[in-house]
């Protein structure tokens, strides 16, 4: 095979170049010899983002609040304005819009420079896994992109909508621009390389198959990306082929994990170990948010506090009981912090000085696994009118979810269609002065006021439990038009004030474009 050599401009960020000091003219020149799928499998490899949207996203949410307390300050300029839902400016740490940005971008070059060359080959029937997975890791990192830095998908308006860039080839002209174009298309690309990539992919050549997509990791990405796109079937034949006929035995032994306590790192780093049937992709990226998330001292001012906690999430009540004693995590917490939280994202340092310990923070994240797919599956089912096989997904989850001494209790047996029915149709409507865990829809499609939307209410706060601190919720707010809250919270937990609302037309809801990136020529997000 004739030997090529690739010099990959690994492009930072898509937009209009108009000079030298242009955003989007930064290359980071990484060369290296391509001769065999081995070698390009390598590449592909370092096709998966950098970066990782949780910190932002779980600021962005509903699931902080202002904490106000004379010792309690931000963590910095950052967490100010991604809590404040302004236009973040910030660039100088880890978990800005800017690095997901560039990290993203540089991700889908990546994928493209191997797809190039396996153009290229003679015999390109001896790549076919490494271009399934460049394929899935390009349409992963654009379905990134468009979850931070655009609307939620409706059928109804996506071609009116702003998307994203979607380049097909590294870029070598400087010269070249790029136009946004609109959600629907945005959509339209990013299944068309998810299916293509599907047909290719196997398990054969990853020697850590948990860091890549195998075939179980693009279907569980498939059916989360189709309830997104409000194809329901599509979400659950999918998610079908990710859980089996049993999908107990691929879900998280939540037990297990509990029961480690909440020491430093043990329980996060149990959490994405390789070895869960439940993790399907495990990815890393830059951040502090394994710091941030926990009870630990810095970073106190916007947090998951306990009101929040005990009105909402991992403390609320549900028709399983109370989660704080029901359910099968530890809530853990600290004297003088604000935060309430478990123990899911480890904290690590890549080290560039061994003597000071000084380097650069990352994170590790299940970024899709069996728990969440099965919630997905049973949210496509509810709203597809399945409603007793949506229960049955319900009760698989309490399975594990439940702790085995809270099972045999009135309130955690089997839950029934009609116990759902009835819990959460006799909650009152949350607002912020008097939360709940059941927040209003405003929706384009109808949802069946009796039995639709109590089911839905319930898989909503079962999702919003089980995927606490991984960046998700924003995207159900988003998709569901639930307007959240910013208020003020004193350190006894009573309300002082609200300061801001957003609603479900509020063009915020779509993250602002990296200022370099707007500067550079490629049109913001309206405000």
């Amino acid at each position: 095979m004739k030997k090529i050599k690739l010099s990959i401009f690994l492009l930072a960020a898509v937009g209009l170049m108009t000079s030298c000091n242009d955003f989007l003219n930064k290359y980071p020149d990484n060369r290296m010899e391509l001769h065999t799928p081995s070698d390009v499998s390598k590449l592909v490899a370092s096709a998966y983002p950098d970066a990782y949207p949780a910190y932002l996203l779980e600021m962005y949410s509903d699931n902080t609040d202002e904490q106000v307390h004379n010792t309690w300050s931000s963590m910095d300029r950052f967490q100010e304005q991604a809590y404040g839902w302004e236009d973040i400016t910030e660039t100088g740490v880890p978990d800005v819009p800017q690095k997901l940005w560039n990290a993203s971008y540089t991700a889908v070059a990546t994928a493209n420079a191997a797809l190039e060359f396996i153009a290229a080959q003679p015999n390109k029937e001896a790549y076919e896994t490494q271009k399934g997975e460049a394929k899935l890791c390009r349409a992963y990192a654009m379905f990134q992109l468009a979850n931070v830095f655009c609307r939620a998908y409706d059928p109804n308006t996506a071609d009116k909508e702003l998307g994203l860039p979607y380049p097909y080839a590294v870029e070598n002209d400087p010269r070249a621009t790029y136009q946004r174009g609109s959600l629907a298309q945005l959509y339209k690309n990013i299944e068309q390389d998810l299916t293509e990539g599907l047909e290719l992919i196997d398990n054969a050549h990853f020697a850590q198959p948990k860091f890549h997509f195998t075939p179980a990791a693009a279907h569980a990405f498939a059916a989360r990306f189709y309830l997104y796109a409000r194809q329901y079937d599509k979400a659950v034949a999918h998610a079908d082929a990710v859980l089996g006929s049993d999908a107990t035995t691929m879900l998280r032994d939540w037990e297990q994990w509990r029961k480690l306590g909440a020491n430093d790192q043990v329980q996060p780093n149990d959490y994405i170990k390789s070895d869960k049937n439940t993790n399907l992709l495990l990815l890393t990226g830059m951040s502090m948010w394994g710091y941030i998330s926990r009870p630990i001292g810095l970073g106190n001012k916007y947090a998951h506090g306990k009101l929040l906690s005990s009105t909402e999430t991992l403390e609320s009540k549900g028709p399983w009981g109370e989660g704080g004693t029901a359910l099968n995590y530890m809530v853990t917490s600290g004297s003088n912090v604000s935060k309430v939280g478990l123990g899911k994202i480890p904290l690590k340092l890549d080290q560039y000085d061994t003597q000071a310990k000084t380097g650069v923070p990352y994170a590790e994240f299940s970024a899709f696994n069996a728990d969440e797919t099965l919630l997905v599956r049973a949210e496509a089912k509810a709203l597809l009118g399945r409603y007793d096989e949506a229960v049955a997904d319900i009760n698989t989850l309490l399975k594990v979810f439940v702790r085995s001494e809270a099972k045999a209790t009135e309130a955690t047996r089997t839950l029934t269609l009609n116990g759902i029915k009835e819990f959460y149709n006799k909650l009152r409507y949350y607002t912020p002065q008097l939360p709940t865990v059941k927040k209003q829809f405003h929706t384009d499609f109808t949802i069946e006021a009796t039995t639709q939307e109590p089911l839905l209410q319930c898989i909503l706060h079962l999702r919003r439990l089980v995927t606490m601190h991984e960046g998700l919720r924003m995207q159900d707010v988003k998709r569901y038009g639930m307007t959240i809250y910013r208020r003020r919270v004193s350190v006894e937990n009573r309300i002082i004030e609200v300061t801001d609302s957003m609603k479900a037309n509020d063009p915020r809801q779509a993250i602002q474009l990296p200022q370099d990136v707007i500067t550079a020529g490629l049109q913001a997000n309206p405000r």
